[in-house]
């Protein structure tokens, strides 16, 4: 008896670490995932690879997108503003160029132009499309109203259906030759305007990179050599007196290649910023010269397929009208 108690007790024992075991097993140090609960009775400890997961979808990094890449976006902004406020409170000289700022007025107005344009002509297709529905609908009444019987009625049909088709085929050609053409043109205005919001980022860059090389080369140009100072950091006071001159030779080659990064960076921002910069100030006087042709163009399209409708259903209603009214009259009784 006492040897059964003594095994059930060690059971009973077994039991309970099986189950603190599974408890340890089921916290979030033990569990793959990060949303997993704490032990009732041991404190949660974060797993380091669970932990890196829960940081990485914190991020919501897209696809091709790398934390390295996030890090370098958000390192560019920080040195673009404080460029910006640099240059605001007049501690750091801007780089201007006043022709290129009058093209930029210039895009800006011819776009606001294009755009008010097409709505114009969005809400004139419109009005066309309306009044072909209209018309339609009141000839359609014509139709019903006229009676079979009555002299001409084939004529009348004809009529009808003469007027949709011309309705439909001005709306059409205003579509095609007029509003595709126009949605062309104003096309090419949001590429370009990123384009010039680019250029503007990279002439920030520039004026940075800049400065950072000024800097750089006033502090050497200060430093003017190899010299043996008194020791100002931690380094240079443990430095024993013999070894002071290898650290200041150590010191100006980190200045050195400092000053040597600042020049790759300058030449690198100099580079990408003239590049866009070429390319914008070919496209943006070009685009500005092309407009007159375009409104010229456009207009003459419109001004001319609204005149061709309005002479050919000028036609198709005189050709028939005496034959059908004079017929009706004479059917009719009508004087």
């Amino acid at each position: 008896m006492l040897l059964l108690s003594g095994d059930k007790e060690k059971g009973e024992l077994r039991g309970g670490e099986e189950g603190e075991s599974k408890k340890v097993r089921g916290g979030k140090y033990m569990d793959a995932g990060c949303r997993s609960g704490p032990s009732d009775q041991f404190p949660s400890l974060p797993h380091p690879k669970a932990d890196l997961r829960c940081k990485m979808a914190e991020l919501n990094l897209g696809k091709g997108l790398t934390a390295g890449k996030v890090a370098s976006n958000v390192q560019k902004k920080l040195t673009r503003a404080q460029e910006k406020v640099l240059q605001k409170l007049g501690k750091a000289d801007e780089t201007k160029d006043a022709a290129f700022e009058e093209w930029v007025i210039n895009f800006n107005k011819q776009y606001a132009e294009g755009s008010k344009l097409q709505r114009d002509l969005r809400a004139y297709l419109e009005a066309v499309r309306a009044m072909h529905e209209s018309s339609k609908n009141l000839q359609a009444c014509l139709g019903d109203m006229y009676e079979a019987e009555w002299y001409g009625k084939n004529e009348v049909d004809s009529i009808l259906e003469d007027c949709d088709v011309l309705w439909t085929d001005y709306h059409q050609k205003l579509v095609d030759h007029a509003l595709i053409s126009m949605d062309t043109y104003l096309g090419q205005f949001p590429d370009i305007k990123a384009r010039i919001a680019k250029r503007d980022r990279k002439l920030v860059d520039y004026d940075s990179a800049r400065h950072n090389y000024a800097a750089t080369h006033k502090t050497k140009k200060k430093d003017g050599g190899i010299k043996i100072t008194k020791p100002s950091t931690l380094l240079e006071r443990a430095t024993p007196g013999w070894a002071q001159g290898i650290l200041s030779a150590h010191n100006l080659a980190q200045t050195s290649l400092s000053k040597s990064q600042a020049e790759e960076e300058l030449e690198r921002a100099q580079k990408v910023f003239e590049e866009i910069n070429l390319d914008l100030q070919e496209e943006l006087p070009s685009l500005w010269n092309s407009r007159v042709g375009f409104y010229v163009s456009t207009f003459q399209s419109l001004a001319g397929f609204e005149e061709k409708f309005h002479k050919e259903i000028s036609r198709v209603r005189p050709h028939h009208k005496p034959s059908v009214w004079i017929g009706l009259s004479v059917d009719t009784g009508v004087d």
